[in-house]
């Protein structure tokens, strides 16, 4: 991993405040939920309010490999890794926010609060730079010239 993917997975990412975070049921099935991310930059390391008793949390516990992805009008983020839950309270005042009340009406004093942290291992992105425009003009260009559709940067980021 180099500086230039983190810095190119934090552009990706940057403005999507919203993600899916999918984790493993018991009898091995993938769920996935949205979820709000409590920090702004990605720093391989993510942070999301949950709490103690949600089916999340005990997915979790049990199984700990997770996936985060993101996606925005020109490109997805697709991150594996392992997430845990995290029973820090001052960790937990730091990233409240008066979204996370929706959910956690008390605040974060709730003895059921809780963080789920996720330690991103891999990512792979997809970035079309140019949007709808330039999707229409790959594809064009690909029905006229017989060639495969190019639909932009592509890359895995391993390591991080």
């Amino acid at each position: 991993m180099t500086d230039s993917e983190i810095t190119k997975l934090v552009d990706l990412t940057k403005d999507s405040r919203f993600c899916m975070l999918t984790t493993t049921d018991d009898d091995g099935t993938l769920v996935s939920r949205p979820m709000a991310r409590q920090d702004v930059d990605l720093d391989v390391v993510l942070w999301f309010i949950a709490t103690k008793d949600s089916r999340k949390a005990r997915h979790i516990a049990a199984r700990p490999g997770v996936s985060v992805t993101f996606s925005s009008e020109t490109s997805w983020v697709s991150l594996a890794g392992h997430a845990e839950v995290v029973d820090d309270l001052d960790r937990l005042r730091e990233l409240w926010s008066t979204f996370a009340e929706a959910w956690i009406p008390e605040g974060p004093e709730d003895p059921n609060a809780v963080l789920i942290k996720v330690d991103a291992k891999t990512a792979e992105y997809w970035d079309n730079p140019g949007g709808r425009v330039s999707s229409v003009i790959s594809l064009v260009k690909s029905k006229v010239t017989g060639q495969p559709y190019d639909g932009g940067e592509h890359d895995v980021v391993e390591n991080l």
